[in-house]
Parts: C-alpha cells; structure tokens; sequence
C-alpha cells in the first residue's frame, strides 16, 4: 500500500474513533465547609455536609444539566476532575489555609445510609499556604462503586467530608474558619 493511501487510511481511523467518544458534560460545584478550633480533636479538623444542603443546590444544577446534556439519561459515569480549597473572607482568627491545616488533607464522600466511604481527592498543605485557592489532586471516579452507591451518588445522597492535621496552635486560636471546595465534576454518557 503505498504511503499516502496508507496514512489517509489511518487518519480516517482516528477520526471514526473520535466520533464514538462518550458525551461528557463538567461543572465546577461549590461548598461551604467550617473548621472550628474548638471542634478540633485530637489534632485533626474536620468537617462534613449534604451535598445537596447548598444554597440553591449546585450539584443537583449539575446532574439535571449533565442529563439534558445527555439525552435526558442518567450519567453512567461521575468522575472529579478538579479540587481546589480556599480560606474563605468570613473566617475569623485565621488568614491562611496554612493556620488551618498543615499536612495531608482528605476530601472523601461518605454515602448516606450505609456510610460507605469513597476517596474524592486530597493534598498537603504546607504551613505557609496562604489562602488559596489551593490546588488539591481530584482522584474519585463512580467506577469504582457497587451500583447502589452509584445511584446514590447520581442522587445526591453523600455527605462532603474535609479532614487533615490541625495547623500549629488552631486548636487553642478560637478560631472559625469558612472552607470553601470547588469539586468539577464530569458526567459521562
């Protein structure tokens, strides 16, 4: 076959697989989290909520948008593609994330009702971060659920849960701090 025809052949290839790509449809999805010097224990903060509990709930924006972009069906896959935490304007006695935690930060979803646990992404805070955003590694895929925890996950039904290592003296600061995350999502055909 000679050069030319093999390499149109082979572009016409590419272009045909191109074409049978699953629809993807991404949405950054904001919430609010707090840290609470005095709800810190035993070193660690945490904190955790609804997905769903935000004012005009964006994640429930994202999955009716991701199914009309989808043709009106369900996403047969949820992946997170970006995270990013900042120290919110509101907070109180802190003014760097790095006052908050220092370390490794877990962000996890914990499904409601049987409390199954997914790792959604994390990343070390440095005791000089200031107050963000910071850029945290996105590591959840629906994938890797049982098809009930998918459907609860597709629903809405998981709580948000930050946790990692109190930063130096947070503990006894008396210090309230708003955590914003920025969760993108993508819904896959």
């Amino acid at each position: 076959m000679h050069p030319m025809v093999r390499l149109a052949f082979a572009s016409s290839l590419l272009l045909a697989a191109c074409g049978d790509d699953p629809l993807r449809y991404s949405e950054p999805v904001g919430i609010n989290l707090k840290a609470k010097s005095a709800d810190t224990t035993g070193g660690v903060v945490s904190d955790e909520k609804g997905i769903t509990t935000e004012s005009s709930n964006p994640y429930g924006k994202f999955i009716t948008d991701a199914r009309a972009q989808l043709g009106g069906k369900d996403p047969s896959e949820i992946a997170l593609e970006a995270l990013t935490l900042t120290l919110g304007a509101n907070s109180t006695g802190v003014t760097r994330l790095g006052e908050v935690f220092t370390g490794q930060v877990d962000v996890l979803f914990v499904m409601n009702d049987t409390n199954n646990t997914a790792m959604a992404g994390g990343g070390v805070i440095a005791a000089t971060a200031a107050g963000g955003p910071e850029a945290l590694t996105a590591s959840f895929t629906s994938t890797t659920l049982g098809a009930a925890d998918v459907a609860k996950v597709i629903g809405g039904n998981f709580k948000v849960v930050i946790r990692g290592p109190a930063g130096a003296d947070f503990e006894t600061k008396g210090a309230d701090a708003d955590l914003q995350l920025t969760l993108t999502f993508a819904a896959y055909e």
